[in-house]
């Protein structure tokens, strides 16, 4: 039961749903030709197939430890990581100028998956340093660009993102973190920061944290924050590593899951670090490498789903017991059944949703509008939620499929229902994303959502003379959710807030029903899916609406001490 990336799925899905045409017809992208996405997919695939995957379990039986002050990882991961840096993965979507391959984000969003489906704790590290490496093309000074960038594009060096501190968790504004200009232009970084990912390591070179602090003159709340670049080591003038800096690991994190991926505690004592970007704008500059991890983390969602279900599909196929409707297999029982199509239904839904956003974040890069740019800020908080719910949902209803088996660790399904646990929470908790939805998102007056709701109605439009019943049941549906959205602009900010998870899930069920039907017109396969997905899961985006719009009506009936009953 080992992992197989789903390229032809990819295929499918850039050519005929998520319209990567239109990303290919730009003049950024227009070498992104069919044949350079095939090679990439196909190279990318091997890739993680042969190599990665088979750390995938390495990470349970010989995790991450913290000795002498260092951090030694899984066996092979070191050999494995430079096989993704040698073969330029970390910088595919980088600016060619600084050593990049200059190709669309929507193709990184699919090695991303193949990467997080074979070994999830691995990735962790390169997506890390995909993220900084924009930010620092957006952001940075040119001599910090050039010193920096072609390392991490490389993989010779390794980056990192610090916000949280132990008093300051999603409340960025409350950090205590302090940055003292010195007289040769740099800073001098004093504090601490927890839950840091990949933070130290046995891969060698530099690791480059990109740090958020306050300067002495910098207001409180997150407009005094300025983003500065503290390398682990000092870099020299010819770009050659020189003293250690002022930063070191506390201690790594016994966390839940992906043992592969050494989260940290970090001390800064007077490092040496450099600003990125203008003074107290460190929240703006951040937000670049945020929002990119915000689709990474949606890879993760779904590159879980995709391995879980997989392995799910193979046990069910293979398990003998009782008397199924269909073949000899478990997979013939109804219940199983249910599960082994939802699973699948779900997982396209998630993948079709992710890469609708990963699109028009390379339309915006390509066409620079803005109505590009606010389609891609409208879809990412939905993208990363919904996304990692269904990572969760399926990874779970995977071990149910594996009943009792589930629960013995060497079949190595619980693993991916552990490691995906982490992906709705860090980047932005998903209750976070759903409230900047209904709040920042909205702020347009619906003008975003409503453009979305119209193109699933027309999608269903043109489906009527071939699926007339299900094209019905999924225009009706955005209806819903379109009058949700009028009401949504129109409440107060308390009730929209209350009613924000249930919302985004409604958005992202139409959304998802809207790809179905497109793929409906392929084959009976996907015709058959995609009645499954409309006639089964899309209603219940009734009972969500009904929860969103009900505001925070009775949700302080009780004081919170009085739930202890």
């Amino acid at each position: 039961m080992t992992y197989k990336s789903p390229v032809a799925e990819f295929r499918f899905l850039l050519d005929e749903i998520v319209n990567f045409e239109a990303v290919a017809k730009t003049d950024r992208f227009a070498h992104a030709t069919p044949d350079t996405v095939q090679q990439i997919l196909t190279e990318a695939a091997r890739l993680c197939d042969k190599t990665l995957a088979p750390l995938q379990t390495v990470s349970e039986s010989d995790p991450c430890r913290f000795e002498n002050g260092a951090v030694v990882t899984p066996k092979g991961y070191p050999e494995a990581y430079r096989a993704i840096a040698d073969g330029g993965w970390i910088g595919m979507c980088a600016d060619p100028e600084y050593g990049g391959m200059g190709l669309p984000i929507t193709l990184g969003t699919c090695v991303n998956e193949m990467m997080g489906g074979a070994c999830m704790s691995l990735q962790l590290n390169p997506l890390m340093a995909e993220g900084q490496i924009e930010a620092l093309e957006a952001h940075a000074s040119d001599e910090l660009k050039a010193t920096y960038l072609p390392k991490l594009i490389s993989g010779e060096w390794t980056a990192t993102m610090n916000l949280t501190e132990p008093q300051a968790g999603s409340d960025v504004g409350a950090l205590r973190t302090t940055a003292k200009p010195l007289d040769d232009g740099s800073f001098e970084i004093t504090g601490t920061k927890i839950f840091i990912t990949w933070a130290e390591h046995d891969f060698g070179g530099n690791i480059c944290h990109l740090v958020l602090a306050r300067l002495p003159d910098g207001v409180p709340g997150t407009k005094g924050i300025s983003l500065f670049l503290v390398p682990k080591f000092l870099v020299k003038g010819d770009g050659s590593l020189g003293d250690r800096n002022g930063v070191r690991v506390v201690s790594i994190e016994h966390k839940m899951g992906i043992h592969g991926s050494p989260t940290a505690v970090v001390e800064y004592t007077g490092a040496k670090g450099w600003l990125v970007g203008a003074p107290h704008a460190g929240m703006k500059a951040m937000f670049t490498m945020m929002n990119n991890a915000r689709l990474g983390v949606a890879t993760q969602g779904v590159s879980q789903a995709e391995a879980a279900f997989q392995k799910a599909l193979a046990y069910a196929l293979d398990r003998k017991q009782g008397r199924p409707h269909d073949g000899d297999t478990i997979a013939g029982h109804a219940d199983v059944r249910r599960m082994l199509m939802t699973m699948r239904a779900e997982t396209f839904a998630a993948r079709a949703i992710m890469l609708h956003c990963a699109v028009a974040s390379d339309l915006a890069e390509a066409t620079g509008t803005d109505e590009a740019k606010a389609r891609v800020a409208f879809l990412t908080p939905i993208t990363k939620t919904w996304a990692t719910e269904v990572g969760m949902r399926v990874t779970e209803m995977a071990v149910q499929t594996f009943g009792g088996m589930g629960y013995i660790e060497e079949t190595g399904i619980a693993q991916h229902s552990r490691d995906v646990r982490i992906t709705a929470i860090y980047e932005g908790t998903n209750g976070i994303q759903a409230m900047d939805l209904v709040g920042r998102k909205l702020a347009d007056g619906g003008e975003v959502a409503m453009t979305i709701i119209e193109e699933v109605q027309n999608c269903a439009e043109i489906a009527r003379a071939r699926e007339p019943e299900l094209a019905q049941k999924l225009w009706d549906a955005a209806e819903a959710l379109r009058e949700a959205t009028d009401w949504m602009v129109q409440a107060e900010m308390l009730d929209r807030q209350a009613g924000a998870i249930p919302y985004l899930y409604a958005f992202a069920r139409v959304m998802g029903g809207g790809a179905h039907l497109r793929a409906s017109k392929a084959d009976a396969t996907r015709r058959a899916l995609a009645a499954f997905y409309i006639n089964r899961l899309l209603p219940e985006v009734t009972g969500l609406l009904a929860h969103a719009r009900a505001g925070s009506s009775g949700l302080y009936g009780l004081k919170a001490e009085d739930l202890a009953m």
